[in-house]
């Protein structure tokens, strides 16, 4: 089945965090406290694609107050963070979610990230992505994470969809 194909049956999008939705740098203040840079246009897809009726979530390794913090700012409600095992934990939010595997999509850029690439309907990993994880993603962004992956990932779900419109429409003139 063709990447498209797959992106048409996607309800629940779940994103890794560090390298993809962020470059990955995460920097350590003297305080003992970290921050991380998130892209608008990121964040403003994420918005539109629950607006048009998909899921959003996260799902990270990592535990950051950076993240819970972006997640509430974009009404993410699925946030999973200091997971070691990723599969495990996807595996408890496609059952929560009462979907199937083909209903989901993931976006990782890590060796870690590989084996939810097994199961989901629709993988994807940012430009910038361990060779692995590019290799075995069924989509490649032209972006890299942090800089407009996400955006572009999305994007590319509500076209297959048919749902694009839908969403620039307010925007547009006319």
């Amino acid at each position: 089945m063709t990447p498209l194909a797959k992106a048409s049956r996607i309800q629940l999008v779940l994103l890794d965090v560090d390298g993809v939705l962020t470059d990955g740098v995460v920097m350590m203040h003297a305080d003992g406290t970290e921050s991380k840079a998130f892209h608008i246009r990121d964040g403003a897809a994420i918005v539109w694609a629950q607006r048009a009726g998909l899921t959003v979530g996260l799902l990270s390794a990592r535990t950051s107050s950076a993240t819970a913090h972006r997640a509430a700012q974009l009404d993410v409600r699925i946030v999973a963070q200091g997971v070691a095992h990723k599969l495990d934990m996807y595996e408890q939010i496609v059952r929560e979610a009462g979907l199937k595997d083909s209903a989901v999509a993931f976006m990782g850029d890590d060796l870690i990230d590989l084996p939810i690439f097994t199961r989901a309907g629709l993988s994807a990993a940012p430009a910038d992505a361990a060779v692995e994880v590019r290799e075995r993603a069924d989509w490649v962004a032209t972006a890299n994470g942090g800089r407009g992956a996400v955006r572009e990932f999305i994007e590319f779900v509500l076209r297959a969809q048919k749902r694009w419109d839908d969403v620039t429409r307010p925007y547009l003139p006319g």
